[in-house]
């Protein structure tokens, strides 16, 4: 990324999108208001005009244009982005960047219900080719919990529809959202709503305190060992097709990645050894972590 302009940080961007260039079409999050997330709590929602972003994307440098091969389209539900803005927004980048090949975006369930797959398949043969998506959890005790707005059902219809726009999804889920109370419940469920989608991609982060002290207190935090197990839990019920599975994330105890289903066993092999050698630990696996984001 290449900081031509000036940003409204916080910026967030997926892992896989670090040498993209990214585009703020949007400040903060238009579904703000899921208590286990503060990543967006210090800014106002607000879409920018295409006149902002059309200004954005003129200020990289001529010479710089043909080495920008993925976009990411910023902050953090920008697929909420009116229609027929967007569309100009893409057009803008495809006739700027030569070598474009990808512009990817966060989306949200309240994005998605904005979109028909009509308007999702134009966005495709724009470019916008993968949608970044926060599940969190396939349990609806626990969305309903985290005041996540919408169940289960309600986010696989509206994820089924991006795939019948032949986009590519690539969602997430917590662990340790359901804190030690549904901890079994959350995995189980969501390895059921994620092998019932079968993303191209599902990646694992674990709960970590950013701006959201109220909802670690109404919880009780998950162990060393506690995660370790629901990520067990989890992967011994997952048996999605094509999708590949990243765990990651800098949060993450446990680091497991491959391609369901041919790595299914390993992965759960992995997962099994993982928790027999934490429980060689014990002061270690029964201990709470320090789930600051300083310490991650």
């Amino acid at each position: 990324m290449y900081d031509y302009f000036s940003y409204d940080y916080p910026l967030y961007r997926p892992p896989s999108e670090g040498r993209s260039q990214i585009f703020q079409v949007t400040l903060g999050c238009s579904q703000n208001h899921c208590t286990f997330c503060g990543m967006y709590k210090s800014k106002k929602f607000r879409v920018r005009p295409v006149a902002e972003i059309a200004a954005e994307i003129a200020a990289i440098p001529v010479a710089h244009r043909s080495h920008v091969q993925r976009v990411f389209l910023a902050d953090g539900d920008a697929l909420i982005y009116p229609q027929p803005g967007l569309v100009e927004i893409l057009d803008l980048l495809a006739e700027t960047f030569p070598n474009l090949t990808r512009v990817g975006i966060y989306a949200s369930p309240n994005s998605l219900s904005h979109k028909s797959v009509a308007d999702l398949t134009l966005l495709r043969e724009k470019k916008l080719r993968i949608l970044y998506f926060g599940l969190e959890s396939g349990d609806a005790k626990t969305l309903a919990a985290v005041n996540k707005g919408f169940n289960p059902a309600e986010m696989l219809a509206l994820c089924g529809k991006a795939q019948d726009a032949g986009l590519k999804l690539s969602v997430t889920a917590i662990l340790g959202l359901a804190g030690r109370e549904r901890s079994r419940e959350h995995a189980r469920a969501t390895a059921e709503w994620v092998t019932a989608l079968s993303p191209e991609y599902f990646s694992l982060l674990t709960m970590f305190q950013r701006h959201n002290d109220d909802f670690l207190r109404s919880i009780s935090l998950q162990t060393n060992g506690g995660v370790i197990e629901e990520a067990l839990e989890l992967v011994r019920h997952l048996a999605p097709q094509k999708t590949i599975l990243r765990s990651n994330h800098v949060s993450n105890i446990l680091n497991l990645a491959g391609s369901y289903p041919k790595d299914r066993e390993k992965i759960i092999a992995l997962a099994e050894s993982a928790l027999s050698q934490a429980q060689l630990h014990p002061a270690w696996f029964n201990e709470v972590p320090d789930y600051s984001e300083e310490n991650l």
